[in-house]
């Protein structure tokens, strides 16, 4: 696949003749990585420039905008999200809705109401979620780039268990304007392209203040890929208490990298954080909390399918009950249970207290680091159904969430296959608006292990 760098020195002609081969591949491909696969109709498009895959999360004009809910279906959205606007005047093109869990709410991409998306490396296992479409759509070769977000690491999570690059910028980069909220404070839009100079140009199109979005952030911005250099030496910690919990495989790809990191001129140094058990549960008490709030929209009155016809409370009821998936009603109960009156101070305020500690650790580190080097999950990408409980796939997310509760930048990249040809992704974690770091790392990294898929 063209990469998205190449694509933007493509004539009109060339663009036209590649969006028309794409449509044909999309067609003739099986992983419903898109929902059009899926449901089987025609690609969504809009513009005529380079496409880009957009997760179904994302309001594009007069697209069907779902989040992979059944409550959502029938919804049309009248206008662009900023991102959206942002692509077009790049001349860049929404092309095609990707599948995802439902409201984003999973590591898996198994609970979209359209039906799951396979793996392109090995079809018996999950993408990852809840990006998993756009991961797939890019590792597959049925995309150039993608748009996916990231609440706890489900822009990273499916582009390391699929084998491409996913990149979450720091909190309020990017603009969440017309991005279906799950979780106000965590939620961030980013890139998932084939390498990381094609994030990198992703990332600068979509970045920047927006007056739209309260929680944008309004300070100054220099594009980073004009200013790649793959050859700063740089400090890079690893997280010796995290690196404990990974799988065997992940254990062997991270010595590689932080080898290939050494051999490259930078420098390593070593350092331990707090107890990951503490990070997964602050992480879904502040999540669930805010999904509850965001998601009492959908009641039938304001959005959603309205079902129930016996007065408002059976409205209400039959509304979220047949509009709903299991994984969001949980995550809503748990999430209104954690705000109620009585446990409101024992767990939402605590977490609150938490998530200021783990910033603060953070910062600590970047004290004497640029970079903090990182597994992305405890294993590569396992088997569908493979997750039996809601807690084995929150315990997943370990290495992933405590970046969106301080806030952080992060990319995920592969740095090796492990004995069944799974890719290997870590991520290398930066101070807050230090993109430029992050994505020079990246770089460096990526040269170093050479990864060939």
């Amino acid at each position: 696949m063209i990469t998205l760098k190449e694509a933007l020195l493509l004539t009109n002609d060339e663009i036209n003749k590649l969006r028309n081969e794409l449509t044909d591949k999309i067609k003739n491909n099986s992983i419903g990585a898109y929902i059009e696969q899926l449901t089987n109709t025609d690609i969504n498009i809009s513009g005529s420039g380079i496409p880009i895959a957009i997760k179904d999360n994302i309001n594009v004009k007069d697209w069907a905008i779902t989040c992979g809910s059944n409550i959502l279906k029938g919804y049309v959205s009248p206008y662009n999200a900023t991102v959206i606007n942002n692509l077009e005047k790049a001349g860049l093109s929404p092309f095609g809705r990707t599948n995802m869990d439902e409201f984003a709410m999973g590591s898996s991409t198994e609970s979209s109401c359209y039906g799951k998306t396979l793996n392109p490396v090995d079809n018996s296992r999950v993408p990852g979620g809840s990006s998993g479409g756009s991961a797939a759509a890019v590792a597959g070769g049925i995309a150039i780039a993608a748009l996916g977000t990231d609440t706890g690491g489900s822009i990273r999570q499916p582009a390391a268990f699929c084998g491409c690059v996913g990149m979450k910028p720091t909190y309020g980069r990017v603009s969440r304007y017309g991005i279906t909220a799950y979780s106000s404070s965590l939620d961030q839009c980013g890139p998932i392209t084939q390498n990381v100079e094609d994030a990198a140009i992703l990332y600068d199109i979509i970045s920047g203040h927006d007056p739209m979005d309260s929680t944008s952030a309004n300070v100054e911005y220099d594009a980073v890929t004009p200013k790649l250099d793959s050859n700063r030496k740089l400090t890079v910690a690893v997280i010796d208490n995290f690196i404990d919990q990974a799988s065997d495989e992940i254990k062997i790809g991270f010595e590689k990298a932080v080898k290939a990191l050494e051999e490259a001129g930078h420098k390593i140094v070593h350092k331990n954080m707090v107890d990951t058990s503490k990070i997964v549960s602050t992480y879904y008490i502040v999540a669930t909390a805010e999904a509850s709030a965001n998601l009492a929209r959908f009641d039938g009155v304001r959005f959603g399918n309205r079902q129930g016809d016996a007065g408002l409370k059976d409205m209400y009821v039959q509304t979220k009950s047949q509009g709903f998936g299991e994984e969001v009603q949980k995550r809503i109960m748990l999430g209104s249970f954690v705000l109620s009156s009585g446990y409101y101070d024992a767990y939402y305020i605590k977490a609150q207290k938490v998530r200021h500690l783990i910033k603060d650790e953070y910062e600590k580190i970047f004290e004497e680091a640029d970079l903090i080097l990182s597994p992305v999950a405890p294993t590569t990408a396992p088997k569908i159904g493979s997750f039996k409980t809601s807690l084995e796939m929150y315990l997943s997310d370990i290495y992933t969430i405590s970046i969106n509760l301080a806030g952080l930048p992060a990319i995920s990249l592969p740095v090796c296959d492990d004995k069944e040809g799974m890719p290997v992704g870590l991520q290398l974690i930066g101070k807050a608006y230090d993109e430029q770091t992050v994505f020079d790392g990246a770089l460096s990294l990526e040269k170093a292990v050479n990864y060939k898929k």
